[in-house]
């Protein structure tokens, strides 16, 4: 069964606003065997939507919309649904109740573009939307199912949750696909492909193996697709033990988790303690940390030692260190990792200390030049890396290398080299 997904609005073409709706979409309706064949964004021109719309039927026989259904004069999706179906727009009584109830529980004058959200196309079947004004709409017109909803991500996902996929579940005899996913870092895509090559070919034809890179690591997924058999998603576990065998070494998580979870995990089975210490990161590792629930129970804390006179006093670099070397060296960086293990009183810490651009550089250490420290009770290892895809992606790159070190040490693959560039 195929789906498209058509979200609407003009923000979204100008880029501002981001469609995180079409992601949650996809995922969740990839989870009940409905495949997304296109996703279409569409201005708030009435034209555009309805030309839309007579192409997407073309292709689908379920159109998901997001967007346009607000009380104001750009919120056109009902209206266009309405005529383009040669339907008349009535009064939902539940609805009109709900959004009635919704201005006298915070004491507000209610208008007559709220008392609109209330209508909808004759002959649909009403979606409650329990969080906002605006319900989602399910109508069928010879042989196509269209899916109208709120554009806003969080009532956006309710309904979805609550209601649609449900619906759609009792709708279609809908056949689950499977998906494995197996988190790796520390080997380039090409080169991961070339070690699994012969696993990949041996793969059964209903199972398929994407890679999907990102800055530092690349995730395996695996899709399968019912072949009539029993038990599909332990028949492909039955293949990670193989995988294991060839790549063992670069797996982090064999499922879809971010490295910043496993490295967290790993240091509460050890009960150690993490610390950083930050210069051309600016706290950016620190963040990434930190923005697991939990982390409190192995993060001791970080110094952010833009300047050389604090990495002295703050971190105890020696100034002959920093003389001789500069602050974007080798042996500044270990100074800065073995200094803020001793000050922060932790077990393990990571530093950073580059030039992350895009000015600064020099013909010895260009921009994107960075340098790694991971102290930890065995040791110092260092990692140099050179990377120029401007500031940011310069700065998120070095926290995801840094991250693998880490994991790297923790895991014990202390020979381990970090991803090239």
């Amino acid at each position: 069964m195929d789906v498209e997904i058509m979200t609407i609005g003009d923000e979204l073409l100008y880029g501002q606003v981001v469609d995180t709706n079409s992601a949650f979409m996809g995922q969740q309706l990839g989870r009940l065997g409905l495949r997304v064949r296109q996703i279409t964004s569409v201005s708030d021109r009435a034209d555009e939507l309805v030309a839309a719309l007579n192409q997407a039927r073309q292709r689908v026989s379920v159109i998901l919309m997001t967007g346009g259904l607000g009380p104001t004069k750009d919120d056109l999706t009902k209206h266009v649904l309405a005529r383009y179906l040669g339907r008349e727009l009535v009064q939902d009584a539940d609805t009109l109740r709900h959004v009635e109830g919704i201005f006298a529980r915070y004491q507000r004058p209610m208008l007559d573009v709220n008392r609109q959200q209330a209508l909808v196309p004759a002959g649909c079947q009403v979606l409650f939307n329990a969080v906002g004004t605006a319900p989602g709409m399910w109508l069928e017109d010879q042989g196509t199912v269209f899916i109208s909803m709120p554009g806003v991500p969080f009532e956006m996902k309710k309904l979805m949750t609550d209601q649609v996929l449900p619906r759609l579940q009792e709708r279609f005899q809908l056949a689950p696909i499977e998906h494995i996913v197996v988190m790796t870092a520390g080997l380039g895509e090409s080169f991961l492909a070339e070690k699994i090559q012969d696993w990949e070919a041996a793969l059964p034809p209903h199972i398929k193996l994407a890679y999907l890179p990102s800055l530092g690591s690349v995730r395996l997924r695996l899709t399968g697709t019912p072949d009539g058999q029993p038990d599909l998603r332990g028949r492909m576990l039955a293949l990670l033990p193989p995988l294991r065998a060839l790549i063992g070494d670069y797996i982090f998580a064999e499922e879809d988790s971010p490295l910043e979870v496993v490295v967290g995990q790993l240091l509460q089975t050890k009960s150690w303690q993490l610390g950083t210490a930050e210069s051309c990161t600016g706290g950016a590792l620190a963040q990434r940390v930190t923005s697991i629930p939990g982390s409190s129970a192995y993060f001791r804390g970080s110094v952010v030692a833009y300047s050389n006179d604090l990495k002295e006093s703050l971190l105890g670099v020696n100034t002959e260190t920093l003389g001789t070397h500069g602050a974007v060296s080798e042996a500044t960086v270990r100074e800065m990792a073995e200094g803020a293990r001793a000050r922060l009183d932790c077990d393990v810490a990571l530093a950073t200390s580059g030039i992350a651009g895009p000015g600064g550089g020099t013909p010895l250490k260009p921009v994107g030049t960075i340098f790694l420290a991971c102290a930890t009770p065995t040791g110092t290892v260092t990692r140099q890396i050179n990377i120029d895809r401007g500031r940011q992606i310069n700065i998120d790159y070095t926290v995801q290398l840094a991250l693998i070190l880490l994991w790297q040490q923790l895991k014990g693959h202390k020979e381990a080299a970090l991803l090239k560039v």
